[in-house]
């Protein structure tokens, strides 16, 4: 008997982000949190303790935080999650919201850097390309640069003479190049790597009048660190001994590095002296890290989390630095790796094992992104499952983030198919050896995995028993002409152009092309309000499921790409559970 109340109490337990903090009055935070029920804003006093709710709407707030000076907490203000809106302010101890950049029409968001004199550059997306804007107090908003081709802001420095633009001039977007520019619009300085490997702002340095800028590389075909000073011309790679990929973030003295080192699905933190080269480990638990921040006394910040047992904000000082209220999330089972020989590769895969002996009724969730991975933290979705009895099997396969530029960039040109040849692979693996049933299969995800999830109904119709696909691309033709401008530059880097230049790869890649050899009965969960993988789409593909009389059911709710609200994300659980048990049998 499955306990009814106990996967849901994972969905309905409180839970808080990574506190952020304003440089020049680290005692005032910012944090998202569930306790209403709805995601939003909070703030969060450290000298007093005092708590506070920022936001509050009906569909949640995701993105927000704390200016620099502490004096303000901006919020992005978008219609029943559909993305496109406007950023708002409300001072820190409270008071009435406001316009944060007046005369800026809605746009979609494309980064936002803000100084302790006011001076902010807001990066906007709409129809006629990407904008990023200068803002001084008191005066109208001036256009910074603009294009066609993706773009975005990449930091500012702190003495805000520097101004860090991520752009896809070259056209392409998943491989992106840099350019620093004063103010007044002038060039400092580019940096690109060439065709194929892309450079990235990871922040200038916190310190004044240091032109330092921490850059993401992958010159060696894997995610490194360098740091490049624009204005003296000078690059410094750091070479990192270490398997896997890294990131980082800046100590707030500019005398070393916060390094996250992620490795086969878990991560680890590590301090880097900038002066002489030194790595030393932070002492984490085996599981994922969130995000971590270094903070003026040294200490370190993380959220920290596993399979089994669910996310926490701790300190290097050994406390827990935030706790949200209410009762915790139940745990659950660890999972299990898999290496599964692969057409491209070894593939790894994340198991969920249920109590009892298998082979299983077995959930294939595939991720979304496709820039992305499985790792090993919580999920209640996944937990959901194996209470109700499945197996739970993840698939970091080609496309993924985690193992390497030439695994990630593996998709291109021939896009949703190369997955799911490794979803294949892992899935025959997962039969051959007694895991999972293979008359009891359900391949399920959401966006990217919602994709694949329809697309691998079609191409591998006797492979699957059930399909659960959110929001999903389903026709990506009409999916390219409704999508935001920022997702059709990400599309015509996957492709290599866009439907109109290559119109076949898009046909040989769209769900729609498959759906008359679709056998499984399929759900799919749609947002109304969704500027991703947009609704019209969704449609064109339910008629012609309809029109072939084929075996589906819809749920559509009034929202973007994805919920923030708790209990309607509950409602969704419910009804693919529901809908692959009735299918399956086990009702």
């Amino acid at each position: 008997m499955v306990d009814d109340e106990r996967w849901k109490a994972r969905f309905r337990a409180a839970r808080v982000s990574l506190p952020g903090w304003a440089k020049d009055a680290p005692h005032r935070s910012t944090y998202r949190s569930n306790v209403t029920g709805t995601w939003e804003i909070y703030a969060w006093d450290r000298a007093t303790g005092e708590r506070r709710q920022v936001t509050d709407r009906p569909n949640g707030t995701w993105m927000g935080g704390v200016d620099p000076t502490g004096e303000w907490i901006w919020w992005f203000a978008d219609t029943d999650g559909d993305e496109f809106g406007v950023w708002m302010r409300q001072p820190f101890g409270g008071g009435p919201d406001e316009t944060a950049i007046p005369g800026l029409e809605p746009a979609y968001p494309s980064g936002l850097a803000r100084g302790s004199s006011g001076l902010t550059v807001v990066g906007r997306s709409t129809d006629d390309g990407h904008t990023l804007h200068l803002y001084r107090p008191g005066s109208a908003p001036e256009v910074l640069y603009h294009h066609t081709e993706d773009a975005h802001v990449g930091g500012l420095s702190r003495d805000e003479t520097l101004i860090a633009i991520g752009h896809s001039e070259h056209g392409d977007s998943r491989h992106m190049a840099l350019r620093v520019v004063r103010p007044d619009g002038s060039t400092v300085a580019d940096l690109w790597d060439g065709e194929g490997k892309g450079v990235y702002s990871a922040g200038f340095s916190p310190v004044a009048a240091d032109s330092r800028l921490l850059v993401g590389h992958e010159r060696r075909g894997r995610p490194e660190l360098l740091i490049w000073d624009p204005v003296a011309g000078t690059e410094t790679e750091l070479r990192v001994d270490l398997p896997g990929e890294i990131d980082a973030d800046w100590y707030p003295d500019g005398s070393a590095l916060l390094l996250s080192h992620s490795h086969e699905a878990r991560d680890e933190l590590y301090r880097y002296d900038l002066a002489d080269g030194s790595l030393h480990r932070i002492d984490t638990p085996r599981g994922v890290i969130g995000g971590a921040t270094a903070r003026p006394d040294g200490t370190v910040e993380f959220a920290w989390t596993s399979a089994a047992e669910p996310p926490v904000i701790k300190s290097t000082a050994g406390t827990v630095v935030l706790t949200p209220e209410g009762p915790p999330a139940p745990p659950s089972v660890p999972v299990e790796d898999a290496w599964v020989p692969g057409p491209g590769g070894r593939i790894h895969a994340l198991v969920s094992r249920p109590e009892g002996t298998g082979p299983y009724p077995t959930v294939f969730d595939i991720h979304g992104g496709p820039t992305a991975q499985d790792d090993d933290s919580f999920s209640p979705a996944a937990a959901a499952w194996v209470d109700h009895g499945f197996a739970v099997v993840r698939v970091n396969y080609r496309g993924s983030t985690g193992y390497g530029s030439a695994w990630r960039d593996a998709i291109e040109h021939r896009v949703g198919l190369t997955e799911l040849e490794d979803i294949k692979a892992v899935r025959d693996w997962a039969v051959s050896s007694g895991l999972a049933d293979p008359d009891r299969l359900v391949l399920a995800g959401a966006s990217w995995g919602g994709f694949l999830t329809l697309l691998g109904l079609g191409t591998q119709p006797g492979d699957w028993t059930v399909g659960v696909a959110g929001v999903p691309v389903a026709d990506y033709f009409a999916a390219y002409e409704d999508e935001m401008e920022g997702l059709k530059a990400f599309d015509r880097a996957l492709f290599g152009g866009s439907p109109e230049e290559v119109p076949d790869r898009y046909r040989q890649s769209s769900p729609l092309t498959y759906v008359e050899q679709v056998q499984a009965p399929v759900l799919i969960l749609a947002g109304e309000n969704d500027p991703r993988c947009p609704i019209r789409q969704i449609d064109n593909y339910l008629a012609r499921l309809a029109e072939l009389g084929k075996p589906y059911e819809v749920y559509r709710y009034d929202a973007g790409h994805g919920s923030l609200v708790v209990e309607e994300r509950l409602r969704q659980m419910e009804a693919e559970m529901t809908f692959a048990r009735k299918h399956l049998g086990l009702l």
